[in-house]
């Protein structure tokens, strides 16, 4: 009998291995260890690239031949593609070391015989922007560390002075300058703390504001404005590291919840000598007023800044005097819902008028305003959105942005003369649907144009502007497109759903041997808020291939964007969500998926599910709670669930100020609803969520236990927002999500 166990033992063994041999053979099929063990669909990479001489010139990173391990900056003449190794990774192997240092960035100065390096990079919150700072001088060959006798990994933004004789960088909280020639280091603020913070951010501002770097050289570098943020007071929330000793560690961070007091901000302005700080006087209390944005005007004797009062309704644009301190308000937006930051504000002309995007007549477009803000000029005046900037050509005058005027879910390059006068021209040639991304030289003669569609990798090729004519490819992801061409797949489909108020976009991937006669399972992949869309013709990596995954088990995959996404289809669809987040997304959610379950009569409306994570694990609860009748199957990743939670720039800009709009997030938590629930719910969460504390998954658990209604959770110990850390984690993670599905929406067509 013992031995008869054995036989058959080693013929299940032998049979699987067989069987698993298969499946690694079979590279029409997908499984989790290839799309998260291997790095086998990862693809070909274009590193930092930087133009030069105006277009004539870029550079790139390689990796080396001469020193192992490390990467040479190689030099490229734009219309010829011929090379040169201009900095060889030999020359960054500092002195007693054996390997170049690793570049996670790399800054030239303006006359190109210096060079920083950017090393040993610290993680703070989301980027690693702290780290060790290395000077290549290219006449002499020698290689310094910056920063002195600081601890390692705690300089941060060091860049040259514009005349190139020095370099500035913050080391904890407090600004340096350091003189390139003789190596003598000038501290420049003296008060920074874990309170008082100089020339970079608190969390809410390098989250919400996307504001890190902190601090300005004057266009004559006799000067530094910078940022100081008075942290004291701010509500600090403490997580938990139960799992990295015997007893659990607190990790506080300050965080200001919803209607919670905030940091309070100020600018100023001190010699790059040394000296006393001159303090602009900006009016408005500094801890409910935001400065924005922030930098110097052309004539270095003002600086310029965007304050926005906390209600985020209300933008002013400032001059200050850096002398006096005086400032006066030069232009003003308002808004009914919110304002964006402008990230695109340049001066031009000798700094006698300014670039400005707004969307004052119900489309974001580009305007010219003088500099006493007196004449404004509309640039872009048909019905269409500008996404985004890419290029200011002033000498030829020219301006080269983003748009889509015909489908949101595209993205292509266009260019508008800056004097008004002239049509608007679609530079990106016609007959290439999908996303097109630039990297534009200085002069507008050359970019790199990265091109993508939902079902084509990236490809990278060097083009001539304004004709867009390829002068060679850069890119060409054959072996990642070959991978996925060799995949069982349908391609990704894009409609729109009408839903009465709108008609809104949608893609949706059908099951592999689809059958129209039959009935399948969907799952909703979503965002919903503000701050992303999903349905964008450009490729999604790892996400779009999960899905691609999910189709080969017998799945429908779809995805919509209701209002209130950043599509760019004009600000009453974009703000229409003022105040009603958890509201009117989840309404628009919900609308488009019975539209769809009558539009298409293959999809089962008995499996029906919905994930996603963040914004997007938030709706997963708000539909699962608020529509139970249609949606049987959620699983929500990182959720909020309940606004007043969440930090209060953020949420304050799309649902209004506490007390007065409390029942705006009442009505707008998830967990308000949580007592409907109905279907299968999963919730995942990171313990170390600073971003979205895991305390939201608390919240909403209790509320569930409370009126007995039964779910699932996987909680990550010590797990940021992204749930990546740790060995194997990623993985795990999309196992769990994959075999929750599995269990709880049964795949395949009836």
């Amino acid at each position: 009998m013992k031995s008869f166990r054995r036989i058959f033992s080693l013929f299940i063994v032998l049979s699987f291995s067989f069987i698993a041999v298969a499946q690694e053979e079979d590279k029409s099929l997908l499984t989790i260890d290839r799309l998260f063990n291997n790095f086998e669909f990862s693809g070909e990479r274009f590193s930092q690239a930087r133009w030069i001489d105006e277009g004539k010139y870029y550079t790139t990173l390689e990796i080396s031949k001469d020193a192992p391990g490390g990467r040479d900056i190689v030099k490229y003449e734009t219309e010829t593609g011929s090379k040169e190794i201009m900095v060889s990774a030999k020359l960054l192997i500092p002195e007693g070391k054996e390997k170049p240092l690793p570049i996670n960035n790399y800054i030239w100065s303006s006359d190109r015989k210096q060079l920083l390096i950017f090393t040993n990079t610290a993680k703070v919150w989301r980027y690693n922007t702290r780290g060790d700072y290395w000077i290549l001088n290219l006449e002499t060959n020698e290689l310094k560390k910056l920063g002195g006798d600081a601890k390692p990994s705690t300089l941060m933004f060091a860049k040259f002075s514009p005349d190139d004789k020095k370099v500035a960088y913050v080391r904890e909280h407090n600004i340096y300058v350091e003189e390139l020639s003789t190596d003598k280091i000038t501290q420049l603020t003296f008060d920074g703390s874990e309170t008082i913070i100089n020339g970079t951010f608190d969390w809410v501002y390098e989250e919400e504001l996307d504001c890190r770097d902190g601090f300005r050289w004057s266009p004559d570098s006799k000067h530094i404005a910078y940022w100081q943020l008075d942290a004291s007071g701010i509500g600090v929330f403490y997580m938990i590291n139960d799992t990295d000793s015997i007893y659990s560690k607190v990790i506080p961070v300050q965080y200001p919840k919803v209607g919670m007091t905030n940091s309070a901000c100020k600018v100023g302005v001190v010699n790059a000598e040394g000296g006393e700080t001159k303090w602009m006087n900006v009016p408005g209390d500094p801890r409910n007023n935001y400065i924005a944005r922030m930098d110097w005007h052309d004539n270095s004797k003002e600086i310029w800044i965007q304050q926005l009062n906390r209600k985020q309704n209300e933008l002013k644009i400032m001059l200050c005097d850096i002398k006096t301190g005086g400032s006066k308000t030069i232009h003003t937006e308002k808004d009914d819902a919110w304002i964006d930051v402008n990230d695109y504000m340049k001066w031009l002309n000798k700094g006698k008028e300014f670039l400005w995007l707004g969307e004052s007549n119900g489309w974001r477009h580009i305007y010219l305003i003088s500099y006493d803000g007196l004449q404004k000029k509309l640039l872009t005046p048909d019905n269409f959105d500008v996404i985004d900037i890419q290029k200011i050509d002033e000498e030829n005058g020219w301006i080269y942005f983003r748009s889509s005027p015909e489908n949101a879910t595209q993205r292509y390059l266009f260019r508008v003369s800056l004097s008004g006068k002239g049509k608007v021209k679609r530079i990106t040639p016609s007959g290439l649907p999908g996303t097109h991304n630039y990297q534009i030289s200085d002069g507008a003669n050359f970019a790199f144009h990265t091109y993508s569609t939902a079902n084509t990798p990236p490809v990278i090729d060097l083009v001539e502007l304004p004709s867009h004519k390829s002068v060679r490819s850069l890119v060409e992801n054959k072996t990642l497109s070959g991978k996925v061409n060799e995949l069982k797949k349908s391609p990704v489909e894009f409609f729109q759903v009408d839903i009465g108020e709108a008609a809104l976009d949608c893609w949706m991937m059908k099951p592999v041997n689809f059958d129209s006669t039959k009935k399948y399972p969907v799952l909703f992949t979503l965002y919903g808020e503000p701050a992303a869309q999903t349905v964008i013709d450009g490729w999604g990596s790892t996400d779009y291939l999960w899905n691609v995954m999910l189709t080969q088990q017998g799945y429908i995959v779809m995805s919509v964007d209701n209002r209130g996404t950043p599509a760019p289809r004009g600000r009453k669809f974009r703000k229409s969500i003022y105040e009603k987040i958890g509201v009117l997304n989840s309404g628009d959610q919900a609308k488009a998926a019975e539209a769809i379950l009558k539009k298409f009569s293959f999809v089962d409306e008995k499996r029906v599910g919905v994930w996603g994570w963040s914004g997007g694990g938030s709706m997963t609860l708000n539909l699962m709670f608020r529509y139970p009748k249609i949606y049987k199957t959620g699983m929500a990743v990182a959720p909020v669930g309940n606004e007043k939670l969440y930090d209060n720039i953020y949420q304050e800009r799309y649902m209004g100020l506490l007390p007065e709009n409390d029942s705006v997030y009442v009505q707008g938590s998830p967990v308000t609803y949580a007592h409907q629930l109905e279907g299968n719910l999963l919730i995942v969460h990171g313990t170390g969520d600073d971003n979205v504390h895991y305390q939201n998954t608390e919240v909403v658990v209790n509320e569930l236990i409370k009126h007995n209604k039964h779910f699932t959770m996987m909680a990550y110990p010590n797990r940021t927002h992204g749930i990546y850390e740790g060995e194997n984690t990623t993985r795990h993670l999309f196992t769990l999500l994959t075999k929750y599905l599995d269990d709880n929406l049964p795949a395949g067509g009836r």
